[in-house]
């Protein structure tokens, strides 16, 4: 079977009888094991999935399927599936099964969307490499023992692999965006609140959101487009009317775009990807659309802005994981209280620990005001200067990490170095804006380099149509 890169080549052979969903589910079931290797799923489905295939092909036929039926999809493992397990990548919730399905995983399945299984991810969420999963690392199929980006690593690695069409991932501060970019696939950051976070396993809850993994713009707008919308479950989700993404994908007319020349002069971005961006920058210009360069006079606050208010809220929300009521719990304890030092020492990797314990601190009596207080007010600065740029501009374009996909193993050793992936994808995130990263060629190595675009509030339209003008007419193939 040809591999297929967009849902609507799945249903036109659908159509024509070339293939059927069983037949389909069962070419992605091979391509998981084929690639077992890169260690990207936690879970399959196999026989659940080849069943919601044979129920869909049925309702296909007669007629009734969901605008979904083709779509095979897998969820990264932070998102409740009812009757499935739950692990965040994380010893502590070993044995854990969820009780409900999140919001958006039931949207996807109720348009007949089938599920083949959960991908690996960082610990709760928290890396930039996938390296930090109790299950071990994802490897980036791209690249012989290079990482695939985190925390949504093995979830684009399942999109880049040809193990589904489509995966679920979060984005807390580029974790949909930085993988996409490694993998050559397109990650979207949708606006904060517009999707339901109902079922999504907190790490930082005023900055996680729901993301897209897809080969297609079209397929990154319909999905969105059905998770999208109000849920009683979710008191942070936008009540606005969700547009219709998929059918509005066309983009006219010229834009006037921002980019940042102390991101291009910056010490840390890779001469590979900087060419990369300089020339889109050069053939958007010569296509007419205007092009300013700026400098964004918070560069150097946004990491440490977002990792004092992320480590905050990971540790009140991570507080929960107590071995009293769910998931492991220590056989070496002698009381209460060593029962949770012990379950919580034990149960939690390096990197959530080192996070909960910096969150805890910048909480604690003394230093609250000094850090976190201080955070948020910087926090509102770099919104207010990032939203006044769409005062008179309809994007920003930026890279989405400063390097390509480096070697296992290589960023262990010094923490602010690995941080430093993120660099440029926590601008959208402290701002709350929609963000999606595109592909955007290869370095000499062949790994491949991402291109970002930010847009401002509740613009996911826009950025979609854009974008899909972007990757026909200018970005590099």
């Amino acid at each position: 079977m040809s591999t297929y890169d967009s849902l609507s080549r799945i249903q036109s052979d659908i159509d024509s009888g070339a293939i059927d969903c069983v037949g389909l589910v069962n070419h992605y079931i091979s391509n998981i094991h084929k690639n077992k290797n890169l260690n990207a799923l936690t879970a399959v489905y196999e026989a659940e999935a080849l069943a919601a295939a044979k129920t869909i092909q049925a309702k296909i036929e007669a007629g009734t399927a969901g605008r979904l039926a083709g779509m095979v999809f897998t969820i990264k493992d932070v998102y409740c599936h009812e009757g499935h397990t739950l692990q965040c990548g994380s010893k502590i919730l070993e044995g854990f099964e969820s009780q409900f399905t999140a919001t958006c995983v039931q949207r996807l399945l109720d348009e007949d969307a089938i599920l083949i299984g959960r991908n690996n991810c960082d610990e709760f969420a928290m890396g930039s490499s996938n390296e930090n999963s109790v299950f071990g690392p994802v490897i980036n199929a791209a690249g012989e023992n290079r990482v695939p980006g985190g925390s949504s690593g093995g979830s684009a690695v399942a999109v880049q692999a040809d193990m589904c069409l489509v995966s679920i991932g979060s984005d807390t501060g580029g974790s949909v965006r930085q993988p996409a970019a490694y993998c050559g696939i397109v990650g979207l950051k949708p606006n904060y609140g517009r999707i339901s976070r109902h079922g999504l396993s907190a790490y930082a809850s005023s900055f996680d959101c729901v993301g897209i993994l897809a080969n297609t713009i079209e397929d990154t707008a319909l999905t969105l487009e059905i998770m999208a919308g109000s849920d009683e479950y979710d008191t942070t989700v936008s009540h606005s009317d969700v547009p219709a993404y998929s059918k509005n994908i066309h983009w006219e007319g010229n834009a006037k775009i921002a980019c940042f020349d102390n991101i291009l002069s910056h010490e840390g971005l890779d001469e590979e990807v900087k060419s990369a961006t300089s020339e889109a920058y050069a053939k958007l210009k010569n296509q007419g659309h205007g092009i300013d360069h700026l400098g964004f006079q918070y560069l150097d606050y946004v990491l440490p802005t977002y990792y004092i208010l992320t480590t905050a809220e990971a540790s009140t929300n991570l507080s929960r994981y107590d071995g009293v009521r769910y998931g492991y719990r220590s056989d070496k304890a002698h009381d209460l209280e060593s029962m949770y030092k012990k379950s919580r020492s034990e149960g939690f990797g390096d990197e959530v620990k080192k996070r909960i314990l910096l969150g805890t601190y910048v909480l604690s009596e003394g230093f609250y005001d000094a850090y976190f207080t201080k955070a948020q007010k910087v926090r509102r600065l770099i919104r207010d200067e990032t939203k006044k740029i769409f005062e008179t501009h309809d994007f920003i374009i930026l890279p989405t990490a400063p390097t390509t996909a480096f070697e296992l193993n290589s960023h262990n050793r010094d923490p602010l170095e690995m941080y430093l992936e993120d660099i440029f994808t926590v601008q959208a995130s402290l701002a709350g804006l929609p963000a999606i990263s595109l592909p955007n060629g290869k370095d000499k190595n062949g790994m491949p380099i991402g291109i970002q675009v930010i847009a401002n509030t509740f613009e996911e339209e826009k950025l979609l149509s854009f974008s899909k003008y972007l990757v026909d007419h200018v970005l590099a193939k």
